[in-house]
């Protein structure tokens, strides 16, 4: 693999941080650093602020289908190099290389196509109005537009976050976690090869508190994206008030997957471990609350726990692991303590709950894959844990399915397993829930809608939603025949 870029890149170039700060980069399944990469400060972020608001002058000017054609290059650079992304997403952030093959690079190069795509597509509109009069509305770029990215799918989220926001003409100052920052950077050293005019994507990996907190409050930033946790979110918000920049929130979750009693049990336990155990369960959407009926709950958890203790943890780097470490030591230790949390309320862990006993596991920052027993109203079962965690209850009826599904904060991913199609209409439209999976869970997609409702946040990723959520409307009223509306007359 080539070596790591390390640096910030701000106005076309890759550069330190003016004061020089350097941040540690782990492979979480060794726990030794990777690398060392610069670190982004406030006053980074005004650099690359300044650079990004010259460079939108000319970019959200330029021909649409032009602004499509370099995302569209993009994505053929990024299925050319998809080998070294690949290494290098599950080296920085422990996905199996199984899946950053199967899923990470290629919704990432998608999504990138998807948009480049969509550029020349964004329509206005001729509302009916007064006669003598034209109006017509347009959708015009925000202009500069800040975007916070988070440890667990960094490659994924940067096209999630980048491509439309491109496609309609606004220049970026991206943060990817400083965590996992390498993927991004790799992005960008793509986009600089295949033609992105300097200043219109900058990407300042750096801290929350100081990187992060500055591209919040930023006066000429237009409008901020975060994806993360619910309560950065809030201080994101507070943050953005100072020139109240518009605000794209995709939070926590702690999402319910429910197993009726006319299910596919099989298929039903395939796709909930895949809800709960992909990528660690470090995904916001996970389906990590198990609620099952009790006609079919034995028979559920006998085949599921099965399933769960099968799974390979191993190297990301080996094609046979199924699971990797999590991401930080930081993180790892939550999720553990969690596992304690469970036994404190008087759950019953049926498996899992602490770090492997393997040697060749040692050093890495592993979670067995765990499933606990525990009532609706417990603490796991109200909070996001974000790990290979998962809380069984089980229910008689669908009212008691549906309420136990909507007695949290969140609103983001929700699923249920039945052959009833009746039930599964009704129950998606009751569901207090951005995205409704039916018999599938986690299936995403650059043409559909991705977001939340409640502590989950507001506003939309991907589909047609995000381009309004990447543009505002400018009405233009022409009056062609120089007279005015009769109730404007004197």
């Amino acid at each position: 693999m080539r070596p790591v870029q390390t640096k910030l890149f701000i106005n076309g170039e890759f550069v330190d941080g003016i004061a020089k700060g350097t941040i540690p980069v782990f492979n979480p399944f060794s726990g030794e650093v990777i690398c060392e990469i610069a670190e982004a400060r406030a006053e980074d972020v005004d650099v690359a602020v300044a650079a990004a608001k010259q460079a939108q002058k000319a970019w959200g000017r330029a021909d649409a289908a032009e602004r499509g054609h370099l995302l569209l290059k993009l994505a053929d650079a990024i299925e050319a190099n998809a080998e070294e992304l690949i290494q290098l997403e599950a080296l920085d952030t422990g996905h199996p290389v199984r899946d950053a093959r199967k899923l990470d690079v290629p919704r990432t190069s998608r999504c990138f196509r998807y948009f480049g795509g969509m550029a020349d597509k964004l329509e206005g509109f001729v509302p009916p109005v007064y006669p003598g009069f034209l109006n017509y509305v347009q959708r015009e770029a925000i202009g500069v537009v800040g975007q916070i990215v988070p440890w667990n799918f960094p490659l994924m989220f940067t096209s999630w976050k980048m491509a439309p926001a491109l496609a309609a003409g606004n220049a970026i100052v991206i943060k990817p976690s400083e965590l996992t920052p390498l993927s991004t950077l790799r992005i960008a050293e793509l986009m600089r090869d295949v033609g992105f005019p300097a200043g219109v994507v900058n990407v300042v990996p750096g801290y929350g508190h100081t990187a992060g907190q500055r591209l919040a409050e930023h006066p000429h930033v237009g409008k901020i994206a975060f994806t993360g946790s619910t309560a950065t979110g809030r201080r994101i918000v507070q943050s953005s008030a100072g020139n109240l920049k518009k605000v794209q929130l995709e939070l926590g979750g702690k999402g319910p997957n429910i197993v009726f009693g006319d299910a596919n049990v099989r298929a039903a336990i395939g796709g909930s471990a895949f809800a709960i155990f992909h990528n660690q369960g470090q995904a916001c959407i996970a389906g990590s609350r198990l609620i099952l009926h009790k006609s079919v709950a034995d028979e559920f958890l006998d085949g599921f726990t099965k399933l769960a203790k099968s799974i390979r943890l191993g190297d990301p780097l080996d094609p046979q692991t199924e699971m990797g470490p999590l991401t930080s030591k930081m993180h790892q230790e939550r999720v553990l303590q969690f596992c304690q949390v469970a036994k404190d309320e008087g759950g019953e862990i049926i498996t899992g709950g602490k770090r492997p006993d393997r040697e060749d596991l040692a050093n890495g920052y592993f979670v067995e894959p765990t499933i606990v027993r525990a009532k609706p109203t417990d603490r796991v079962s109200q909070e996001e844990v974000f790990g290979p965690f998962v809380t069984v209850t089980t229910f008689e009826d669908d009212e008691e399915a549906l309420a136990i599904a909507n007695g949290v904060q969140y609103g983001l991913g929700s699923g249920l397993w039945t052959l009833n199609l009746t039930r599964a209409h009704k129950l998606a439209q009751d569901i207090h829930a951005g995205m409704v999976w039916v018999n599938c869970y986690k299936i995403v997609h650059p043409g559909s809608p991705f977001g939340g409702v409640g502590e989950s946040g507001y506003g939309r990723e991907m589909g047609f939603e995000v381009m309004r959520e990447y543009t505002q409307p400018k009405s233009v009223w022409v009056n062609y025949d120089s007279k005015m509306p009769p109730h404007y007359e004197r």
